[in-house]
């Protein structure tokens, strides 16, 4: 499979971003748990080079829990300030803000010296399509600010958010980049929903994540579906397919309509916390 999704809103967003990055004391660029590096866009470190930055492992509740600790010493040791969170509950929003201001402690230093008191921080919130901001700039501010939805390109435009006296959020809309050198990348980003499903094969996607279920988390479909995982990803959509009752006119199995319900299963996190990637170094040991 081939994947690429870039509409032609994303350039006009980047270069407004490109010019907002003037105003702005911090990134929180959020990412998405069980695939933190793949929904990582690398456009966004050169765009906030120099700022202090911050990346909020979103969806964290979804992600394999050994696994959310370790990206984390990752991220960490690369320099940057790192939380861990499930956007849709408040829980966890006084953690970012005792992080927001301590990764922003220099700059409120320095405008103390200057004699600048109670400027806020400003902070641009970016990622890439369906990782969440909008749910975590709602729950951050405790109520409906930003437009949120399930699917990809919710947020067209820039919008000024005025959280406390200490905080003032810009959300930007979803960017991913244009071309995708590794398309393990672009797999990842297509399992997650992070792409428009129209233009995607959910049988060929749905296959793709029965290898890698199997290989990484073994027992997991067995345990949700009653399949054998001894056999090949195909045999294994149609056991589901039966088990699940997916079955088309003819009383045949539904393979479309299991992989779909597979693919939906796997996002909502009904068949188990799953981390699609391990860090670079885990992957070396």
């Amino acid at each position: 499979m081939q994947f690429q999704w870039y509409p032609g809103h994303m350039t006009k967003a980047k270069r407004q971003m490109q010019e907002d990055i003037k105003l702005i004391d911090l990134v929180i660029e959020l990412v998405d748990a069980r695939i933190p590096l793949s929904s990582r866009n690398p456009d966004i470190d050169e765009l906030g080079k120099n700022k202090s930055r911050l990346i909020i492992m979103n969806k964290s509740d979804l992600s394999d829990e050994t696994l959310n600790m370790t990206w984390a010493a990752y991220f960490k040791k690369l320099g940057y300030f790192v939380v861990q969170l499930d956007s849709r509950s408040k829980a966890g929003m006084k953690t970012v803000t005792n992080v927001v201001m301590d990764a922003c402690k220099e700059k409120i230093e320095r405008d103390l010296k200057r004699g600048i008191k109670n400027r806020p921080v400003r902070a641009m919130v970016v990622g890439i399509p369906n990782v969440g901001k909008s749910t975590f700039i709602n729950s951050y501010a405790g109520k409906a600010c930003a437009k949120t939805g399930n699917k990809p390109g919710v947020t067209k435009g820039k919008q000024w958010i005025r959280l406390n006296k200490n905080v003032e959020l810009l959300d930007t809309p979803g960017i991913l980049w244009p071309k995708f050198e590794d398309q393990a990348v672009g797999l990842c980003l297509a399992l997650i929903g992070s792409m428009n499903d129209e233009i995607l094969n959910k049988d060929e996607l749905a296959l793709e994540l029965i290898q890698i279920l199997t290989k990484s988390y073994p027992g997991v479909l067995n345990e949700r579906y009653e399949v054998d995982e001894g056999t090949e990803p195909t045999q294994i959509l149609i056991q589901i397919a039966k088990n699940r009752k997916c079955i088309s006119k003819g009383n045949e199995p539904d393979y479309s309509k299991a992989a779909a319900l597979l693919i939906e299963e796997f996002r909502s996190g009904k068949i188990g916390r799953i981390t699609l990637e391990q860090p670079p170094e885990a992957e070396t040991k």
